[in-house]
């Protein structure tokens, strides 16, 4: 079976982190996805570690999409960042509105992703492949869903490539969402974002954050384990393997996997949906 895999990290804040996540990435790399994506902190406050391991994957021979964010950037700086890129012959970026972190008063000269991602185009051509957010359950601070859906029409209209969506664990809200970016025409492919479950209780409070529907059967099951930490991961593993299972029935283009730079799971999964932990992607 050929499943078009991408896997996201965050970077470490600590040597130990780095350390960590390179074994973590090492077990990732024989899953042989089509690339690695990682994210920029809020404001830009990763940026130089965002690069460093984005080369750092490049070194080892796989594809590395760094995230950009319109917050707290300008023209010159995003220009800057695409030369830097284009030099280090990486040909794909994540683009994004990000989150402004705590005590920054100024956006920057971006205001939405659709800027960005039209900026990039009118800058570089088709240098980069680029790939923006989709939200299946709609953005928490979208006024309606129809507004999102609009915002998210405005991305692919300024030349985005692809899409990666929020996480979700009802895949009707996937078909939902592609079934009517179809009809605005935003025909590019759209993968879903898939969440491993490790600790039920950091999901609920990481999804009530951003907006992430736990359905109510999942919240009740995990609830009932209680602190049984290998029941939970047992369950974990069977919701979102059968997610991934219904989506790939249903059509979806490929998965996109946010690691949070662990390994297990994602491999477990990979194994599940495969049948070997090595089997060749796109």
């Amino acid at each position: 079976m050929t499943i078009e895999l991408s896997i996201e990290f965050f970077p470490p804040q600590t040597p130990e982190g780095i350390v960590k996540l390179r074994g973590e990435r090492a077990k990732l790399e024989t899953l042989k996805p089509e690339f690695f994506s990682v994210t920029y902190g809020a404001g830009g406050s990763t940026r130089q570690n965002t690069y460093a391991i984005v080369r750092e994957t490049a070194a080892e021979g796989f594809d590395a999409a760094p995230h950009l964010s319109c917050v707290g950037s300008t023209r010159a700086s995003i220009r800057e960042m695409l030369d830097e890129f284009r030099a280090d012959k990486i040909r794909r970026v994540v683009a994004l509105r990000g989150d402004l972190p705590s005590g920054m008063a100024e956006a920057g000269e971006f205001r939405y992703a659709n800027e960005l991602v039209e900026f990039i185009r009118s800058e570089t051509g088709d240098a980069f492949q680029i790939y923006v957010a989709a939200y299946p359950e709609w953005h928490p601070q979208a006024k309606t869903p129809d507004v999102d859906l609009q915002n998210f029409a405005r991305k692919v209209k300024a030349g985005a490539n692809a899409a990666i969506t929020q996480y979700f664990y009802n895949p009707d809200a996937y078909f939902h969402f592609v079934d009517r970016a179809r009809a605005l025409g935003a025909d590019v492919p759209i993968y879903p974002g898939i969440m491993p479950i490790v600790s039920f209780f950091k999901l609920a409070r990481f999804s009530d954050a951003c907006g992430a529907e736990i359905p109510r059967w999942m919240r009740r099951r995990f609830e009932s384990y209680g602190d049984d930490v290998d029941s939970i991961r047992a369950f974990g593993l069977d919701v979102v393997t059968g997610l991934c299972e219904k989506l790939l029935a249903g059509g979806a283009p490929g998965l996109h996997f946010y690691s949070m730079n662990q390994a297990a799971l994602t491999v477990e999964i990979w194994r599940r949906l495969t049948g070997s932990a090595g089997v060749a992607t796109k």
